[in-house]
């Protein structure tokens, strides 16, 4: 992208947007239920997001495994992480829940490795380790192990098993077909859970229904269309290394919409989760080609 004021301005509209859904969803919960509110959220971005696709003609699966597909990766990557936190989000503040669902780059590399034989770099190794010892620091003090502690956890570690699916399976769809349908497959999920697992709660009117449009539409598909035309356009080493912006403008969006307070084990503890997560997205360099040597006369 020729124009690095754009670049900078998509790169923190989409983060902002990633981190600020934290904040705004803690507000939702005074008018829904959680797994109601995010199965509501995914489902109507889902809607939405599969009428634009069928407008424009993408290419769509042609067999049932690979709808299969899609439907566990929508069942992982939206039911699982966002139904983890937004429960979260009942005992712990959004900004601990930031913190500890942007973890799940640190997770990548750990299953990554584990399961799929996947080599990372030693600066990425060092990521993880100083990531950790940010999470450490940061429950240290604060979160004290209440159940949303746990949850935090599970939306991380569900996010990086979605990460490792994708991987390997995002090379059969079109990348907006896969976005669309997994929302729409994990907001049904998360919709059936809210039927079988709780009392849902909903209450409509001009707030309720601004926070889930803005949730929705803002936070979701705006957000998505933001963070894959900048993937397309730039290095994804060079987009993915801006994650860590999310629970930053996670924390900053808790203390200005919720007057959470920010003390200073996890201002230090986020700070370096912040930097492990920095790390484990820094590029390989390209490696140097070799000069062609001279040809002697």
């Amino acid at each position: 992208m020729k124009n690095k004021l754009i670049f900078v301005f998509l790169i923190v509209t989409t983060t902002s947007l990633m981190g600020s859904s934290f904040a705004v969803g803690k507000i939702g919960l005074s008018y829904f239920s959680p797994l109601l509110l995010v199965g509501l959220r995914f489902t109507l971005a889902g809607i939405l997001m599969a009428a634009f696709i069928l407008l424009f003609k993408r290419t769509h699966p042609k067999s049932l495994a690979d709808w299969l597909r899609m439907a566990t990766i929508g069942a992982v990557q939206t039911a699982g992480v966002m139904g983890a936190i937004f429960l979260s989000l009942r005992t712990i503040t959004a900004g601990e829940s930031a913190i500890l669902t942007f973890t799940n780059p640190l997770l990548v590399v750990i299953f990554g490795t584990l399961l799929m034989g996947i080599h990372y770099r030693l600066v990425q190794w060092g990521g993880v380790l100083i990531g950790f010892a940010g999470v450490f620091i940061t429950m240290g003090s604060h979160l004290n192990l209440e159940a949303g502690t746990l949850l935090g956890f599970i939306s991380a570690i569900s996010w990086a098993i979605g990460t490792l699916l994708i991987k390997k399976w995002g090379v059969l769809f079109d990348t907006w077909v896969l976005t669309a349908y997994q929302m729409l497959f994990g907001g049904l999920i998360l919709l059936a859970g809210s039927a079988l697992l709780e009392d849902p709660l909903l209450v409509i009117n001009a707030t309720s229904i601004s926070i889930l449009l803005w949730l929705s539409i803002p936070a979701s598909i705006v957000q998505f269309a933001i963070w894959f035309f900048l993937l397309e356009k730039e290095h994804p080493g060079k987009v993915s290394a801006f994650l860590f912006l999310a629970p930053f403008f996670g924390v900053i969006s808790g203390w200005l919409l919720l007057d959470e307070q920010v003390g200073w084990s996890l201002a230090i503890g986020g700070a370096l989760i912040f930097s492990g997560i920095f790390l484990v997205n820094w590029p390989e360099k390209p490696a140097k080609q070799a000069l062609p040597e001279k040809v002697l006369p």
